[in-house]
């Protein structure tokens, strides 16, 4: 049968997630139900009953989240024209979920398992009073350094033990990723966060985010970030920020290039 991969496009604030979950509304739920009826589900051929559309994403984004480049694979019974296909899929999404484009994949692609780093932004607005312009971001008062920032960053960069900025409600137990780049640039009175890695834990980038801005509220040396990445105790850590200035932007399918 086909496979086909898609990349998705979504603001996460009123969905409980990407992951599919019994009773909520979350991103991979209203993107099978589309596709199911876009493509008049699968039948099955003993029974003639139909069947949703299974979905695999490159991973899961929690709550709150949003996506410039989600990955999601699925199979069909038919081939499809992609162009009419995409059109016809965009009007019967929710106007916060989009797809950007779709292409046909080998038998063997994966969206999560042939993934290679994964890329993520998360945006802070640092200044004194909030705007209606600020979109999806975190508001920052205190005045941040973005030097001290990044020299906390660095420490993170290359394979590590992540448990201490891994949520306790976090089931998979492998905790080591690799680290690609963490780094912060300023624009104005915006500051952007991005983090690439090959995976990441439940929580992960909030956390690490949460963690710089504990060291910058207290003034900490930057080294701190590397005492608690070696604690290896998530109560070392800051708190988890908001869902809201990150984003899931790039799924990187070939060895990570910076």
């Amino acid at each position: 049968m086909p496979k086909y991969a898609l990349k998705v496009e979504y603001i996460g604030t009123n969905y409980a997630g990407s992951q599919k979950q019994p009773n909520q509304k979350t991103i991979q739920s209203e993107l099978e139900s589309a596709l199911c009826t876009l493509t008049g589900g699968c039948s099955d051929n003993s029974s003639n009953i139909p069947k949703s559309i299974k979905t695999i994403f490159s991973g899961r984004t929690d709550a709150g989240v949003h996506s410039r480049g989600q990955v999601v694979h699925f199979v069909t019974e038919e081939p499809i024209v992609a162009s009419k296909f995409l059109n016809s899929l965009n009007g019967l999404l929710p106007k916060d979920i989009s797809v950007s484009e779709i292409f046909e994949v080998s038998d063997d692609f994966h969206a999560q398992k042939s993934g290679r780093y994964r890329r993520y932004h998360y945006r802070i607005v640092n200044r004194q009073q909030r705007s209606v312009w600020d979109g999806h971001s975190l508001l920052v008062r205190k005045e941040l350094d973005i030097e001290r920032m990044n020299k906390a960053l660095s420490y993170l960069i290359g394979e590590h033990d992540f448990t201490s900025f891994k949520s306790a409600q976090a089931t998979d137990p492998a905790s080591v990723c690799v680290m690609y780049k963490a780094q912060c640039t300023k624009s104005g009175d915006e500051i952007k966060i991005e983090i690439v890695a090959n995976r990441f834990l439940y929580n992960m980038v909030r956390t690490i985010v949460g963690t710089l801005l504990l060291i910058e509220k207290n003034n900490l040396e930057p080294v701190v970030m590397k005492h608690i990445l070696d604690a290896k105790d998530r109560t070392k850590a800051g708190p988890t920020v908001s869902p809201d200035g990150l984003t899931l932007m790039e799924v990187g399918y070939i060895p990570y290039c910076n």
